[in-house]
């Protein structure tokens, strides 16, 4: 449920937001920026029940093997 909040910024940063972003874009910036200083607790215990799934990590583990297989197979890659 999304939350009302008032902030104080410089007219700079007010300024560069409504430039850069776009007035109806800031929420969302704002949000996503802040998310992993405010959220953290829950992705690292999201990671690290990932990193508990070892048949998830092995599948993961074999997926980059099969893509470094796949850059060392591509022509123009060999140095020589």
């Amino acid at each position: 449920m999304p939350k009302r909040l008032s902030i104080t910024v410089d007219a700079e940063v007010y300024d560069g937001l409504h430039r850069v972003i776009g007035r109806r874009r800031i929420s969302r910036f704002l949000n996503d920026l802040a998310r992993p200083h405010a959220v953290d607790q829950d992705l690292r215990a999201g990671y690290a029940a990932m990193a508990a799934d070892e048949e998830r990590e092995a599948g993961a583990a074999a997926w980059c093997e099969g893509l470094a297989g796949d850059v060392a197979d591509e022509p123009g890659r060999h140095s020589g």
